[in-house]
C-alpha cells in the first residue's frame, strides 16, 4: 500500500481516498495498485457492502502523474494500471464517487464504472487523451456514447475541452451537483443506504444490470490497452508530452 491511497470501514462502507492533495491527486503506479488491492480486498470483506471513492484537497485527481507514467508506462496486462481498471470493473459491491475539482483522463473514465456519482460545482472533467497523442482508456469508447450519447461523446473526446458538474448532469454522466460543503457527508449517507439493503439482492441487481455488456466491456478496454500502449511510444506522444513538461503548445504540423 501507499501513504497516497487512505482506506476507513464505517457503517459498511469503505472510503477509498486519493491522499496526495500537492499533486491534485495525481495517480501513480503505487497509487493504481493500492486501490486495485483496496478493491479486491472489499470484495471478499463482509464488513464492506458499498465503496466511496474520493480525493483529498478539494481535487478528485489530475489523472495519471505523467512523470511517474512516463518512466514506467504499461505495457501489458500485469500493469498497476490494468490490474486497477481489471479490479472497478469486476467490482461486485455498490461504487459511488464524489468528485470535486479536477477530474482528468481516468478521474473522469472512472465514473462510467461507478454506481452512482456525485460532484460539486467545482468539478471539472476532462478527456485529454486525443490531446495527448493517445486514445481512450478504461472502456469509455464503448461505455462514453452510452452515458452521455453518441455525439457529445465524440465532442468530448475529440476536442478534450473540460466541461462543467452541471453539464455532466445534464448529459447523465453523474447523478446530482451538491454542494461541496456537504458533498462527501451525502454520498456516505447515499451508500449507507445501499448498505443496509439486502447484500446479495444487491449484488445480484448490480450484475444483472451490468451482465448486458460486460464481455463487451473486458473486450474494449483490452483493445483500447492495446492501442494504448502502441500510441504512448508514437512520435505525436512523444511531442504532446515534451510540449506538456516544456509548457508550450505542441505542434503536430508535420504529422499526417
Amino acid at each position: 500500500m501507499t501513504d497516497h491511497i487512505q482506506t476507513d470501514t464505517a457503517d459498511g462502507v469503505l472510503r477509498l481516498t486519493l491522499a496526495r492533495p500537492d499533486k491534485k491527486n495525481a495517480l501513480t503506479l503505487a497509487m493504481y495498485q493500492a486501490m486495485a488491492e483496496a478493491l479486491d480486498a472489499a470484495e471478499t470483506d463482509p464488513a464492506v457492502r458499498a465503496v466511496v471513492l474520493h480525493g483529498e484537497g478539494g481535487s478528485f485527481t489530475a489523472g495519471n502523474d505523467l512523470f511517474d507514467f512516463l518512466n514506467d508506462p504499461p505495457k501489458d496486462a500485469s500493469s498497476p494500471v490494468f490490474q486497477f481498471l481489471r479490479a472497478v470493473t469486476g467490482f461486485g459491491k455498490p461504487l459511488l464517487a464524489a468528485v470535486a475539482g479536477p477530474a482528468v483522463g481516468i478521474g473522469t473514465t472512472v465514473l462510467l464504472h461507478c454506481d452512482l456519482a456525485y460532484a460539486a460545482p467545482s468539478a471539472k472533467f476532462r478527456l485529454p487523451f486525443v490531446n495527448l497523442g493517445l486514445v481512450p482508456e478504461a472502456a469509455s469508447s464503448l461505455l462514453l456514447p452510452q452515458a452521455v450519447g453518441p455525439k457529445n461523446a465524440a465532442e468530448l473526446l475529440l476536442f478534450g475541452d473540460a466541461f462543467s458538474a452541471e453539464e455532466a448532469e445534464r448529459m447523465g454522466l453523474i447523478n446530482a451537483v451538491v454542494a461541496e460543503s456537504e458533498l462527501l457527508d451525502f454520498t456516505l449517507v447515499r451508500a449507507q443506504a445501499l448498505a443496509a439493503q439486502p447484500p446479495a439482492a444487491l449484488r445480484l441487481t448490480k450484475a444483472l444490470l451490468r451482465a448486458p455488456q460486460a464481455d463487451a466491456v473486458t473486450a474494449t478496454i483490452q483493445e483500447e490497452g492495446r492501442h494504448f500502449v502502441e500510441r504512448l511510444a508514437s512520435p505525436e506522444a512523444q511531442e504532446a508530452f515534451q510540449a506538456f513538461l516544456e509548457k508550450r503548445a505542441p505542434d503536430f504540423s508535420r504529422f499526417s
